[in-house]
């Protein structure tokens, strides 16, 4: 069955698919999605992965303001899964840096919390921005906005993408020092599958958006709101747009999220 960018944006954004990426003008199949890593007796840990796989993402939109209004204009349905998440423990990081140690970070307070506290419905979220936010961007428009100048070249492309090979060791054996749960896999997607969440912010994509176009770094011509609106719509799968991740805190505070920076 041949399907157009915006089928496939649309089942993305229904479903939260991951594995899919997108190319110029159409979906590219792309490595399959990891299968669930979540620990056993995780019971309301994996409801929420299922309830956030059916809450729809947005992801076709022309023209984006610079301020936010409308519950549309984002995730809502999906932020709202997520802070009225009943797990007991619940934990929001404040990552900026992206060449800091951020996914390492969370893969270990993950594995202390589920395996020292016996804590298996542990959820950790990633409230993603500032340059550790081009993480989230498909490697289209890595490509297409020469995002790795903006790491000064530290990254050549999205290396946070890719899935390593202790990706695949044996979960059960989670003391394995390659495996899955080591540092040998500090990836997007293993976190993604062992169900830490990650969230994007509005704002970020708008400031990169206008420096870019400042810069001429703007291929298409477009006005700010559409390239706001493309990099919106380049966000890689599974994650929440926020409206933004500085004012997303203090609701997630609200709602019992314990804050690490």
């Amino acid at each position: 069955m041949d399907l157009t960018r915006r089928d496939m944006l649309g089942i993305v954004a229904k479903t939260g698919l991951a594995g899919v990426a997108l190319g110029s003008g159409i979906a590219q199949a792309a490595e399959a999605p990891l299968s669930s890593l979540e620990p056993d007796g995780a019971k309301t840990l994996k409801e929420l992965t299922k309830a956030l796989a059916k809450a729809p993402r947005r992801r076709d939109f022309k023209e984006v303001p610079m301020i936010l209004t409308k519950e549309d204009e984002w995730d809502h349905e999906a932020l709202t899964i997520l802070m009225k998440y009943k797990g007991k423990v619940k934990q929001v990081w404040d990552n900026t840096d992206i060449s800091g140690p951020w996914l390492n970070l969370m893969r270990n307070s993950m594995n202390a919390q589920i395996w020292s506290f016996k804590h298996p419905d542990f959820l950790c979220v990633s409230a993603t921005h500032g340059p550790a936010h081009l993480a989230l961007y498909d490697q289209y428009l890595w490509d297409k906005y020469q995002l790795s100048k903006l790491t000064g070249d530290k990254f050549k492309e999205n290396t946070f993408l890719k899935v390593p090979a202790a990706a695949h060791a044996d979960p059960k054996n989670f003391e394995d020092e390659e495996g899955v749960f080591s540092p040998a896999d500090n990836s997007i997607a293993s976190l993604q599958a062992r169900g830490a969440v990650f969230l994007a912010c509005h704002n970020a994509i708008f400031e990169i958006s206008h420096m870019l176009n400042k810069k001429g770094v703007n291929p298409d011509k477009l006005s700010v709101p559409q390239m706001v609106a493309e990099f919106t719509n380049h966000l890689i799968p599974g994650v929440i747009l926020t409206p933004g991740i500085v004012a997303t805190l203090p609701e997630l505070g609200v709602h019992g999220f314990q804050y690490a920076k």
